[in-house]
């Protein structure tokens, strides 16, 4: 059984999608309605660095996973297996309902703009990435240490782990971490404690514009990177709220995709997330 993941920020870069936009021009153009700017002007030439900032990077890389998937699509035709489910990496898992008929691109895109709007807002964190370590040891060693005000973020792998919190609290950390064991602490290039309780005020934000947005059944299942388990459309407001506030359980989410059946992982706009594959047991 074949399943296609989708993956989040962070996977930004200049260049990116320069083989799809003269493939996809009305979705492209439909696309620079919405958010009032070139997307391929933004993702080709990142004027003012402005895919280091969450408010463009979200629906860029929204946007460059929507038109690769359909690029596999046409490319494949019939011929290949067919994706029998889909899940993303946080921002992904909106590209994994679009691929999936829950909503459509353009639905999804404003969605993505709202939601970057409302994750830029909360100011002041930080977060980083813990290699060499799982999170269950991590929440041991930062429980060990009273570390407060820091959170997993991001259960990537059973060696790769991602801490968010306040900005002084993460040096506390990082110090703490490496002296628990962790091979490498690396501060990542974002402005706020993304997947933490200390991101609530953007969820709630971010509520209002999901509460009048309808949500098709999906035509295969989603993988929802809350709960690990099917996505429900009739619980998408509130699954896709607390996705700013809660972890991504990505291994529990992969572990779930295999007892369902998956052998076969494909990923849209890279190799980020099937490269953590291997280090999930």
């Amino acid at each position: 059984m074949r399943c296609l993941v989708f993956p989040g920020q962070g996977v930004q870069r200049p260049g990116m999608g320069s083989e799809l936009f003269d493939l996809f021009p009305e979705e492209v153009e439909a696309a620079d309605a919405v958010l009032g700017y070139s997307i391929r002007d933004l993702c080709l030439h990142d004027p003012d660095g402005r895919l280091a900032d969450t408010r463009y990077a979200q629906p860029a890389v929204f946007l460059v996973n929507a038109l690769d998937a359909r690029r596999l699509q046409a490319e494949e035709g019939g011929a290949a297996e067919p994706v029998a489910c889909y899940a993303g990496h946080s921002l992904g898992e909106y590209n994994a309902l679009v691929a999936a008929g829950c909503l459509d691109l353009l639905s999804a895109l404003r969605l993505v703009r709202a939601r970057a709007e409302a994750m830029a807002s909360v100011r002041g964190g930080a977060m980083s990435a813990v290699a060499g370590m799982a999170a269950e040891d991590v929440e041991s060693a930062l429980r060990a240490a009273r570390v407060r005000n820091v959170y997993v973020a991001n259960r990537n792998s059973d060696r790769q782990t991602v801490v968010a919190g306040g900005r002084d609290e993460m040096a506390e950390a990082a110090g703490v971490l490496r002296g628990a064991g962790a091979r490498a602490v690396v501060p990542l290039p974002v402005s706020g404690p993304f997947h933490t309780p200390l991101m609530a005020p953007a969820a709630r934000a971010f509520m209002a514009t999901l509460s009048g947005q309808a949500f098709a059944p999906p035509a295969v299942p989603v993988f929802s990177g809350v709960t690990a388990a099917a996505f429900e459309p009739a619980r998408a407001a509130a699954l896709l709220a607390a996705q700013i506030t809660a972890p991504v359980e990505w291994v529990r989410t992969v572990r779930s995709l295999r007892g369902a059946g998956v052998t076969r992982f494909d990923e849209a706009n890279g190799s980020t997330l099937t490269s953590l594959l291997p280090a999930i047991a």
